[in-house]
């Protein structure tokens, strides 16, 4: 009788413990997602727990997408191309607002993960949008008529670039001009060579168109540009946040 109640007793135990020792629990979450980055093509999983694939999307989006240069214009780096663009204003006008219109439905769409990292982000890269979208319109408008960067948006942090430009004094556009070739020319390996190309579009009947294909195309762009588009010191962080959403995450890259 006694034997008999620890056999009993032992089958219970034994029952209790094997009831207790499920399985490891798989997590039933991860879904899979494939992405491209730069020249890599990547699969991993994520946890649909945390997150909504809407939300991935968008971040991907923010980062292969819409990082970098947002619209294609042409741009203006000879006279036969001022010609044009100044011939065909108001089509390249068109062309830029529709461009707009096609990329701001789809940027301000997005939906992001809701962190500050992803948020900022998106924020960033909706002012870098704005900003770039102005830039290229005040461009197109100014080759035909430099006097329309006085109500610039870029005025306040561009102010001798734009003054020189929209100036009537001619010569101080071309002093302007002078002095802006002359300090590129100390950064580059010929500068003799860069004065005396300069020196050439000088004497150039066409001196003017010259001096704003530089001044509009270069200084001015490159000042504009340069105050909404600074680099992002946590620009190579965001592409290994991204990645770290991922578990599993097998890459294969091309070779560069």
């Amino acid at each position: 009788m006694h034997m008999e109640k620890m056999m009993i007793g032992l089958s219970l135990a034994l029952s209790v413990t094997v009831w207790g020792q499920k399985k490891p629990i798989k997590n039933t979450n991860l879904t899979l997602y494939s992405y491209q980055t730069f020249n890599c093509d990547n699969q991993g999983y994520y946890d649909a727990s945390k997150y909504e694939k809407e939300e991935i999307d968008g971040v991907n989006k923010l980062l292969y997408k819409f990082n970098g240069v947002h619209f294609d214009t042409n741009p203006v780096f000879k006279l036969s191309s001022l010609e044009e663009v100044r011939k065909n204003k108001e089509i390249h006008l068109e062309n830029l607002e529709k461009q707009y219109q096609e990329k701001k439905q789809e940027l301000y769409s997005l939906k992001v993960i809701d962190l500050p990292v992803w948020k900022n982000l998106y924020e960033n890269t909706i002012q870098i949008f704005e900003n770039e979208y102005e830039l290229n319109k005040e461009e197109i408008m100014a080759f035909s008529d430099p006097s329309t960067l006085k109500t610039s948006r870029f005025y306040s942090t561009c102010k001798e670039p734009i003054d020189a430009i929209s100036s009537p004094d001619k010569e101080k556009m071309f002093a302007a001009w002078k002095n802006y070739i002359e300090l590129k020319s100390k950064n580059n390996a010929d500068p003799k060579g860069v004065m005396a190309r300069f020196d050439a579009k000088m004497n150039d009947p066409q001196k003017e168109d010259y001096a704003l294909i530089d001044l509009i195309g270069l200084s001015f762009h490159n000042c504009a540009n340069s105050s909404f588009r600074q680099k992002r010191d946590d620009e190579g962080t965001a592409y290994k946040d991204f990645d770290k959403i991922f578990t599993k995450l097998k890459k294969n890259c091309e070779e560069l």
